[in-house]
């Protein structure tokens, strides 16, 4: 069978996972207790028409997870393909979303950080080698396509370019940030200034001797991370290119970007600031 463990921190997003995968047919199990696991798995894997199965397992089973170790290894034994899928969150999101919902957090007690925090440390051991999804900066539906594409899809890491201006602020999710800003300006060009990175006039402007160069270096240093990062276990990568604005040449180099690795990689564009105007 093929098994995804769906565990991490409270409130990092399990719910949502677990919706996701059932979604494309994963056969998902909240919370069973880990001495039960293996024999659930068996049994399952006798009855022969289930070959995907997603379990969730978190904190709540503190007195369990001594025990999860060697469950791992039974199920990779009997030859199945199991694969740890770890959601975190900083404890700044995740105690806004605790308040923000009120719900308890299940070993907080009176203290919510001291909850989270008790939780970081007890789902440590579960977190190494495990596939790490940061979902601090994203909201439930980027989650769900994420996990999506990785168990019912390409199974490509999931690549974002983002194109900003800096005098709007850095964004907040990015693994690679590339700035831009010594480019020639098409703001400061009459008949460019209320174009976008998109309009072929504005590429042609952009894309002189330095705007070619950049956009091969970038290139190829993408073509030689991107591969390490799904090698290491992400599921997901963010690169942002800002330039002052964010409405010309971020967004031109952005889009020469994905023009140059489509078909590659599982590639998502955004541009956070094209419609804020000159």
């Amino acid at each position: 069978m093929q098994i995804v463990i769906v565990t991490g921190l409270s409130g990092a997003g399990k719910s949502t996972a677990l919706r996701a995968l059932e979604d494309i047919e994963f056969t998902c199990i909240d919370n069973i207790p880990v001495p039960l696991v293996v024999q659930m798995v068996d049994h399952l894997a006798h009855e022969g028409d289930r070959d995907k199965l997603a379990i969730a397992i978190d904190a709540r089973q503190r007195r369990n997870l001594i025990q999860w170790a060697p469950t791992m290894s039974k199920l990779r034994g009997a030859g199945h393909r199991l694969e740890v899928m770890f959601l975190d969150a900083s404890d700044e999101v995740l105690l806004r979303r605790f308040s923000e919902t009120r719900r308890r957090h299940p070993l907080s007690g009176d203290d919510l950080l001291d909850g989270v925090r008790r939780d970081r440390e007890l789902m440590g051991e579960m977190r190494q080698g495990a596939a790490i999804v940061d979902t601090s900066n994203l909201n439930s539906h980027q989650l769900k396509a994420i996990i999506q594409d990785r168990y019912g899809g390409t199974g490509k890491l999931a690549v974002t370019f983002v194109s900003f201006g800096f005098k709007h602020g850095l964004p907040l999710e990015f693994n690679l940030v590339f700035d831009v800003r010594f480019l020639p300006n098409p703001y400061f060009e009459p008949t460019l200034t209320h174009l976008d990175g998109r309009d072929p006039e504005v590429s042609k402007f952009v894309f002189g001797p330095e705007g070619t160069e950049i956009v091969r270096q970038i290139e190829g240093l993408l073509r030689f991370s991107l591969p390490q990062f799904q090698k290491e276990g992400k599921l997901y990568v963010t690169i942002c290119v800002g330039c002052t604005g964010g409405r010309h040449r971020s967004v031109a180099v952005i889009e020469e970007l994905r023009r140059r690795l489509a078909g590659e990689w599982d590639i998502l564009v955004r541009h956070r600031d094209v419609e804020r105007g000159p």
